[in-house]
């Protein structure tokens, strides 16, 4: 048995198995597929957050309307929706969970505009409110 091992291992005979250039170079195409795949999804994730954010205003929005059908006023506050500020006819609570935040955990912001116009807004992928990619709910009045 010791003879047959031997066999494997003959002089100018070149043993099995990958050269140094061809596990690099292996390793190479494999990165550079990686960095594809990468740049590829990269956009999907944040569009799927920005969609996923607009949902939660839309939700938002919905609870705020019940809110306003059931009581005659729009809700002074998103904690309002939640527990009851003392409204006649409160009839919630009109959001489970929590007060809601964007895909990027950041509280949406509610805005009273007069008595028959909100906005709910998310900061954006910047996590910076007030910038040009925050997200926006269309408002009630209009």
């Amino acid at each position: 048995m010791i003879g047959r091992i031997f066999l494997f291992w003959r002089r100018g005979e070149r043993a099995g198995g990958f050269t140094l250039i061809e596990v690099l170079l292996v390793v190479a195409i494999l990165g550079i597929l990686a960095g594809i795949v990468v740049v590829n999804f990269g956009g999907k994730q944040k569009s799927a957050m920005i969609k996923a954010t607009r949902g939660s205003i839309h939700n938002v929005c919905t609870a705020i309307d019940m809110y306003e059908t059931d009581t005659g006023r729009y809700p002074p506050t998103l904690q309002s929706l939640i527990q009851n500020d003392g409204a006649p006819n409160w009839n919630g609570p009109y959001l489970r969970g929590g007060l809601p935040a964007d895909a990027w955990g950041t509280p949406l912001q509610y805005t009273l505009k007069g008595d028959s116009d909100y906005e709910v807004r998310s900061a954006g992928p910047d996590l910076q409110m007030g910038s040009s990619d925050d997200i926006t709910s269309f408002t009630a009045g209009g």
